[in-house]
């Protein structure tokens, strides 16, 4: 498994979106991201990127047979993450993109197993959430507002750079090293308004992803599962064993994809 290569998905839930996407190597550092729209260049990226697929960690519902409401394993993540305004939002078959959904469909076209018990952590896809993810990996006391739009511009700014220099101190994603990272660096430096920072928002979040899957692949303690392979899951951090911080503003939650 030395040589698989993970791969992170921040996958819309429309073709039409921006989808991004980032491989990693079985070192966890940053080989290459992006952002694409279709299945047909997904497939192609991670084909290209990944001669050795080991883990995809796909940010988008995997597992949907609930007919109506939220999956057991979206309750149990708002259980645990939703006071840090890092809840989901409900996945269901009422909703016809969900039926069935995209990231299966992927990971049928990619060959991949879905069970994330899979051993070995190879050719395998698994749920993630950014949101709880960077919570538990940052020791956040609530999210961080990079998308959130209305709260203003200098806001989401400062939460963008925020999130960036704390990406930054994962040692194993070796970040700096890279020339699509300097490339979204330089876009959030220069940024003077929400639509630049939309361009790249989904990249970061592909990477994130990216480091989930190489966390994953090397049995971190760091993650653990919400749900199972029958209804549904989440990979996601343990429970926050610290308290949220005071909210910026009135609104909560955290908008996924």
């Amino acid at each position: 498994m030395d040589s698989a290569v993970h791969i992170g998905l921040d996958l819309a839930w429309a073709t039409r979106n921006r989808t991004g996407i980032a491989a990693v190597d079985a070192d966890g550092a940053l080989i290459a991201s992006a952002t694409v729209r279709s299945d047909d260049e997904i497939v192609a990226w991670v084909e290209r990127q990944a001669p050795r697929i080991g883990v995809v960690a796909i940010d988008a519902p995997l597992i949907v047979t609930n007919a109506e409401g939220n999956r057991a394993c979206e309750r149990l993540v708002n259980a645990a993450f939703g006071r840090f305004d890092a809840g989901t939002h409900p996945s269901n078959l009422s909703r016809s993109w969900f039926d069935p959904p995209r990231a299966a469909t992927l990971a049928q076209r990619l060959d991949l197993e879905i069970d994330p018990a899979r051993p070995p952590r190879e050719r395998v896809a698994i749920e993630v959430y950014p949101h709880p993810a960077m919570v538990g990996l940052f020791r956040l006391g609530r999210t961080l507002k990079y998308k959130r739009k209305k709260q203003g511009f200098e806001l989401q700014l400062s939460e963008t750079r925020r999130l960036l220099h704390a990406m930054e101190g994962i040692d194993s994603l070796r970040l700096r090293d890279s020339e699509d990272w300097a490339v979204i660096r330089r876009v959030v430096d220069v940024a003077t308004g929400a639509a630049a920072l939309g361009r790249v928002e989904d990249e970061i979040d592909g990477i994130l992803c990216a480091h989930l899957a190489w966390l994953w692949a090397r049995r971190s303690p760091a993650l653990t599962v919400y749900g199972d392979v029958e209804q549904g899951y989440i990979v996601a951090p343990p429970a926050p064993s610290w308290p949220p911080t005071p909210r910026l503003g009135a609104a909560s939650g955290s908008p996924r994809g």
